[in-house]
Order: structure tokens, then C-alpha cells, then sequence
């Protein structure tokens, strides 16, 4: 991709990588170190510290004007110094085995300079790893107004429910400016680029010519791309081919539409609203079925699906930043449209909850009013109308 930042595509992508080599080791362990958030109870693992700790090292590092926003905050790590010992561990080992696999000949150099990224985010002491998890743990508290400058929001592993068992999860990057999203990597370690649809938790997906996972990215108004995650046996950081992905979601009409959706996984949504809605629309429900937004959003992007509604159960309960901001941006580069139940926007600039919004209607541009409308009747039909926008 030729835009204004490749500078930014070129750390990013090889984080990535690294952060999802990160992802496997631990997942490759029977104690991946599991502990539950003290807010609510929900699980974080050995992977999601020290991804995020990772991430924030490398790009900080390459750009160090910029600000950060991610998941978690390391005050678990502090109280813990064995699973501290662990994320710092692992993130080094995976570093090292990276850094071995260069040997500094010419036909290596473009390995060469990926390692070079790659060991940026080594952290120098079991302290600056949780320097670092709480430099995103506290960052966007004020929100992300129009003047707030460049801004990386990371999920380190989005479904950490499925990722402890073996199944679908993904690592969110994304880059805004001023509340906009600008860029998105993402990777899926267990989701093939030629997957086909529908697609579950359980999914796993190999190729015949060794590719393994894959990056989707993007740049506002330059497309989205995908590329495999791993290939063979080697470290998986080598240059990989992209392909630009088609825009699926143009001129698509009701008869068209595919859903992938979140089906009895999740106590957050209203289960049988999204299921009256898509049916009242004759689509398949759940169609693929997937317990992580950023896993969904990647769907969208690849064309496994091309429709998602999502409504909370309560006014009062928000989407997170790190779940949407930059994986939303996949689909729209595919033709998509992404507003809430009551067609605003989705606005980014109230910090790590979305509280401008309430819950998400993602479609063609074509027939995003048609399915926006299905959504509405459907709440009014079953006697919801209290989560619906009085206005």
C-alpha cells in the first residue's frame, strides 16, 4: 500500500507479528496464567499484559510523541511479581528466538530490518513492563477531542474467553488522529484470509501452502489489505505478500446480505432482538458466529458476512474503544457503514468508553437503512421501546 503511512504500516505490521507470536507461546502452555479483572470478573492472561506492554514499547519507541490507550492496567502485575516474571519472560524469549533467525547476510536484509523493529520493544525491567501496560491502562481518561493529536488504542488479545480455549481471538492496533480512525493491523492468529464462511469460535483454518492466520489493515481512503499472519515453519516475520481486499459491500442488496453475529455467549446484548431483526430481513441468523468484536469486524472485512447489529440491554451500558476503533475501519474500506441503534455515528472522542452511543448497526452502504430500520420496528415489536433514543 502507497499512503502517507507507510512509515507507520512498516512498525506496525512486524509488532503485530511479533505480538502474535507473543499470543501462541502462551497459548501453547497449559498455565497461561489466567487471572480475573477485579471489575468485572472478566479473564486476562499472561498474553494480554505482555502484548500490550509490547506494543506500547516498539511504538512508543518509533514514535514518541504519540499517546496511548489500551485494556488493562498493571496493578495485577504489581501485586503478582511470578506472573510479572512471566509477561517480562515472554516477551524477551520471543524476541530472542526472532533476533537468532537473522544471520546478516544481504539476502536477509529485509529480515534484518523487521528484527530491528521487533527488538524496539524489548522492555529494559520488570517495572518498565508495567510502566508500560499502565501508560495505555490510563491513557484516553479525558477523551480524544479533535485537537488531542495522534493516538494508538490496542485490544493485546479480544476474546481472551475464546483465546484460553484454543479458539478464535484477535490483537486490535489502531492508530486515531483527533478521534478518527486512521489505520488498522490487525491479526487473527487461528482465521485464515481464505476462510469461508460461516465461521465459529472453533474454526481453526490451514492452508494448503503453509499459510498460517492472518493481517488485515488498512488506511482511511487507501483500501484494506490482507496478508498471511505466518508462513511455514520459520519465525512468520519475513515479508509477506498483501492483496488488496475488494470492496464486497458495494451496491449490495437486501436479498445479499450475511450476518455474523455473537449468539448466547454474551450477557451484554439483547440475544433475541438481534435474532428477530436479522430474520426479519430473511438472513440466516447467526450466520457466523463469533465471540470477539474484533474477530466480527474482520469478518466483515473479508466478506464472510456484510451485516452485524448489536443492541445492550441497558441505555446505560458502552461499547469499549479498543474492541471497534481501527477494526471498524476494515469494513468501511470494503464499502461498509457502521452507526448505533439510534443511526448516530459511532464517535470515538469520549475516551474508552463509547458513551456518545448505544450499541451498533453495521450494513452495506446501500441497505443500512433498511437494516437500521429492521432493527427499530423489531425493539418496538417486542416491547423495547425503552432502548430506543427518546428523540
Amino acid at each position: 500500500m502507497d499512503s502517507p503511512y507507510s512509515t507507520e504500516l512498516s512498525i506496525a505490521i512486524p509488532a503485530i507479528q511479533l505480538a502474535a507470536r507473543i499470543s501462541k507461546h502462551v497459548l501453547a502452555s497449559a498455565n497461561k496464567g489466567t487471572i480475573e479483572k477485579a471489575e468485572d470478573l472478566s479473564p486476562v492472561t499472561v498474553a494480554d499484559f505482555a502484548i500490550q506492554a509490547y506494543l506500547t514499547k516498539v511504538l512508543s519507541s518509533s514514535f514518541p510523541a504519540d499517546s496511548f490507550v489500551g485494556e488493562e492496567s498493571a496493578a495485577a502485575l504489581r501485586a503478582n511479581p511470578e506472573l510479572l516474571q512471566r509477561v517480562y519472560d515472554v516477551i524477551h524469549e520471543c524476541i530472542d528466538e526472532v533476533s537468532s533467525s537473522a544471520t546478516g547476510d544481504d539476502e536477509n536484509e529485509s529480515r534484518i530490518s523487521i528484527v530491528n523493529v521487533v527488538k524496539r520493544g524489548a522492555p529494559e525491567s520488570k517495572e518498565q513492563v508495567c510502566e508500560l501496560v499502565d501508560r495505555c491502562g490510563d491513557g484516553g481518561k479525558d477523551g480524544l477531542s479533535a485537537d488531542s493529536g495522534r493516538t494508538w488504542v490496542f485490544d493485546p488479545i479480544d476474546g481472551t474467553k475464546t483465546f484460553v480455549r484454543g479458539e478464535q481471538y484477535a490483537i486490535n492496533v489502531a492508530l486515531l488522529e483527533g478521534g478518527r480512525q486512521i489505520l488498522s493491523v490487525v491479526a487473527c492468529p487461528l482465521l485464515s484470509r481464505k476462510a469461508t464462511a460461516p465461521v465459529g469460535n472453533a474454526s481453526v483454518f490451514k492452508t494448503d501452502d503453509g499459510e498460517d492466520g492472518c493481517i488485515v489493515y488498512a488506511v482511511r481512503g487507501f483500501g484494506a489489505y490482507a496478508k498471511p499472519l505466518f508462513v511455514g515453519q520459520g519465525t512468520g516475520l519475513a515479508e509477506c505478500a498483501s492483496e488488496p481486499l475488494k470492496r464486497h459491500a458495494d451496491g449490495v442488496t437486501v436479498s445479499g446480505l450475511r450476518s455474523v453475529s455473537c449468539w448466547n455467549l454474551l450477557d451484554s446484548g439483547v440475544d433475541d432482538a438481534h435474532k428477530a431483526a436479522t430474520e426479519r430481513l430473511g438472513v440466516e441468523f447467526p450466520g457466523s458466529d463469533l465471540l470477539g468484536w474484533v474477530p466480527r469486524w474482520v469478518a466483515l472485512a473479508l466478506g464472510l458476512a456484510n451485516m452485524t447489529v448489536w443492541v445492550y440491554k441497558r441505555r446505560d451500558r458502552y461499547a469499549k474503544i479498543w474492541d471497534h476503533a481501527g477494526a471498524m475501519l476494515l469494513f468501511e474500506e470494503v464499502g461498509g457503514m457502521i452507526t448505533d441503534v439510534d443511526g448516530k455515528e459511532i464517535d470515538l472522542t469520549k475516551g474508552r468508553k463509547l458513551t456518545a452511543n448505544f450499541g451498533f448497526v453495521a450494513a452495506p452502504r446501500s441497505v443500512h437503512h433498511v437494516v437500521l430500520k429492521a432493527v427499530r420496528q423489531t425493539l418496538k415489536d417486542q416491547g423495547k421501546e425503552a432502548l430506543l433514543n427518546a428523540a
